[in-house]
Order: C-alpha cells, then sequence, then structure tokens
C-alpha cells in the first residue's frame, strides 16, 4: 500500500503540474504535443487526457484505497477513483467505496478464449479477473443524491454509506419466477443467489450448454424438484463461504523435502519466505513445487489441478500472481512479498496461500461431485 500510496502522490503531483505549465502557456499547444508521456511517471488514459483538457485538477481525495480482487485468489491494493480509473463502469454501484460489504458472481465475458468459468468475490474484481468479466451482485448501492453519484463527493457524508440505499441484485420479478415454478414463498433472494452459483459449477450444466456459454452470458433455469434447488442453494453457499474466505481455510499438509518451517528456527523470515517465481519439479512434475531456494514441497494430489478457473487451476494462479515482477514500461515493481509483509504482516503468507488453495482445491471438487443431477 505504502508504495502505492507513494505512486499515486506522484502521478497526481505531475498531472497538477502538467496541466498548470499547459495552462501558463496559454494552451498554445495541442495537449498531446505538450504533455509529459514518461511511463515511469504517469499513464495518460483517455479520460485523463480529457480531464486534462477541461482544466480538472486532480486531488488525492477524489479517491481511496481499498482491496480489490486482481486475479482469482489475489487480493491487491487499488487506488480507487473515477479520476485514475479509467472507465470503471457500474462498479460504483456494486462497490462504491472501500466500507461497503457486498457478494459478486463474477462469470467470463461473451466470447472469452479460456472457457466459461465463475468465482464469487467479495471486494471490487479487475475487468479480467476473469476473462474480461461481467458481475453480478447479491446488492446494489443506489445514490441517494445526484451530488453522491460522484466518488470524490461522497466525503461530504459523516457516514459514506448515508450517501447509499441498498437493493436487492435480484428483481422481485425473478424471485416470482421461482416463487411459482415450486408452489412456495419460502425461497428468499440470498437463496436464489447461491443457487445460480450452485448451478454454474454443476458439471452436466455446463457440459450440456457448453456451446451457449461460450458465447452468450448464462441462461438460468429451474431445476425441476424444490429438493434439487435447495441441494444446489446450499451447495452454492457452501462454495461462496469456501471461495471467500480462501484466506482462513486450513493449508493443506504438503510433504517439505526442503524447508520444512517446523524443524528449525527461522532467524529471517522475511529472507527465508521470499518467493520470486514459483516452478513445478522436475520435469515438469505436478505434484512437486519449489517455492523457492530454500523450499520445495511435495505430496501435491494431482486432482487438485483439476479445479479450473478461467483456464488454468487455482493453484496455477497462485502460483502465477506470487511473484516478483518488474513492469517494462513503467518500471514498477509488483513483488507480492510486500503484500505478505506488510499487509498480511505474514512473510510466508505466498507459502500458505498456496497451500491452502490446494485444500480449497480439494474441497470445491467434493462439493461439485456431491451435487445433484441436472434435470
Amino acid at each position: 500500500r505504502q508504495k502505492l500510496e507513494a505512486n499515486i502522490h506522484q502521478t497526481i503531483a505531475l498531472y497538477n503540474r502538467e496541466l498548470q505549465r499547459w495552462q501558463e502557456s496559454n494552451k498554445s499547444q495541442k495537449t498531446d504535443d505538450f504533455i509529459n508521456f514518461d511511463p515511469t511517471k504517469i499513464s495518460w488514459s483517455d479520460g485523463l487526457k480529457n480531464d486534462f483538457r477541461r482544466a480538472k485538477k486532480i486531488h488525492i481525495e477524489d479517491g481511496e484505497f481499498i482491496l480489490s480482487t486482481y486475479r482469482p485468489f489475489t487480493r491487491q491494493w487499488q487506488y480507487y477513483s473515477r479520476r485514475l480509473n479509467e472507465r470503471v463502469y457500474q462498479m460504483p454501484q456494486i462497490f462504491p467505496n472501500a466500507v461497503a460489504k457486498n457478494r459478486v458472481i463474477a462469470v467470463t465475458g461473451v466470447g472469452g478464449r479460456s472457457g466459461f468459468a465463475c468465482l464469487m468475490v467479495d471486494c471490487l474484481p479487475n475487468l479480467h479477473t476473469l476473462d474480461t468479466g461481467q458481475c453480478f451482485p447479491l446488492k446494489l448501492y443506489e445514490s441517494r443524491s445526484r451530488v453522491a453519484r460522484n466518488m470524490g463527493d461522497m466525503f461530504a457524508f459523516d457516514d459514506p454509506m448515508d450517501a447509499y440505499t441498498i437493493k436487492d441484485g435480484i428483481t422481485d420479478g425473478g424471485l416470482k419466477h421461482f416463487h411459482d415454478a415450486y408452489g412456495t414463498t419460502t425461497i428468499s433472494k440470498e437463496d436464489i443467489f447461491y443457487y445460480i452459483y450452485g448451478l454454474l459449477h454443476l458439471s452436466a450444466y455446463r457440459a450440456k450448454y457448453a456451446d451457449n456459454l461460450s458465447k452468450e452470458l448464462p441462461r438460468i433455469p429451474c431445476i425441476k424438484t424444490a429438493e434439487a434447488f435447495w441441494q444446489l442453494s446450499k451447495a452454492g453457499h457452501a462454495l461462496a463461504e469456501l471461495h471467500l474466505n480462501y484466506e482462513q481455510i486450513e493449508p493443506y499438509p504438503v510433504t517439505f523435502q526442503n524447508g520444512d518451517p517446523t524443524t528449525g528456527q527461522i532467524d529471517d523470515p522475511v529472507t527465508f519466505y521470499r518467493v520470486i517465481k514459483m516452478r513445478f519439479g522436475k520435469d515438469k512434475d505436478q505434484s512437486t513445487i519449489i517455492y523457492n531456494d530454500n523450499i520445495t514441497i511435495s505430496d501435491i494430489p494431482l486432482a487438485a489441478y483439476d479445479y479450473q478457473v478461467n483456464g488454468r487451476s487455482a493453484i496455477e494462479w497462485v502460483m502465477d500472481r506470487q511473484l516478483v515482477k518488474t513492469d517494462k514500461a513503467s518500471g514498477i515493481v509488483n513483488d507480492a512479498n510486500d503484500y505478505a509483509n506488510d499487509t498480511m504482516h505474514n512473510p510466508a503468507y505466498p507459502l500458505e496461500l498456496l497451500q491452502k488453495v490446494i485444500t480449497l482445491s480439494l474441497k470445491t471438487n467434493e462439493y461439485i461431485a456431491q451435487m445433484p443431477e441436472l434435470d
């Protein structure tokens, strides 16, 4: 977070300096011929250029620092701002600020290249958390006033949540559709929400409608019996809790070929657990993962790789994101160890996350195997 804040302050300072310089030049040049395009200092989006032409200064208070979902099972700090986030779409109605609580079924967008996938998230997702995805929320936050629609203005309220009316993501018409199908009014909108999440994981549903799911958003049928509805709703709720609370899951008991942390005292945990890039064992043996020069784990069940999200296993998503990588254009270093040390206060977080996602994958497979037949 500290590095992000430093980058954002630098970006805003450069933008405002360039704006002042342009105004003092009497706007004699086109903005594209005038402004500083150094990618190590600022990234000029179309929206930011338009604000520049309208002489709109940026203030750090125009947004806020929040945790977001960057990729599956990967949280990352973000500066959430209409001014510096290009095309926020309807996200301010779903996650309007850092304190708003919500749950969202994210699905791959129409024409996704990696096949259909879905994932429950509870913090602001990136557009590519799932392949150019779309999100279907449990709740919607509707601004109480036109003033509050601008994210920067919401801070005028004593409590930022006072600016919003909370509505259900599922409509009254959707609720009636299910009541009529089963001849009961005991089903709630939340029950339907988790039914949908369960249904979207049902293997037979994905297989039968694979062609449809490759080119359009999912359609939601009513499974034939109320008993099967409740089975899917409960399974969907269990999957949601599993996928949202992945950081609280029990780590899978792997075998440590090297670096077993339970066998001795670790004098320098930050160095011992520092991860640069995980890789599979010899000949790409997926039962073994070389975490770093100190730690190698083995006896990873190959069945854990069966749980796929957006074209790859959940385990591989962790391996792909828990690393150190430098962006060529900006020079910004994305270092997963920063999140482990500064946010989680746990240098072993990347290793433990890997073990937890192994457990999560196996449990997901179990839940899916216990789901009812598609009828």
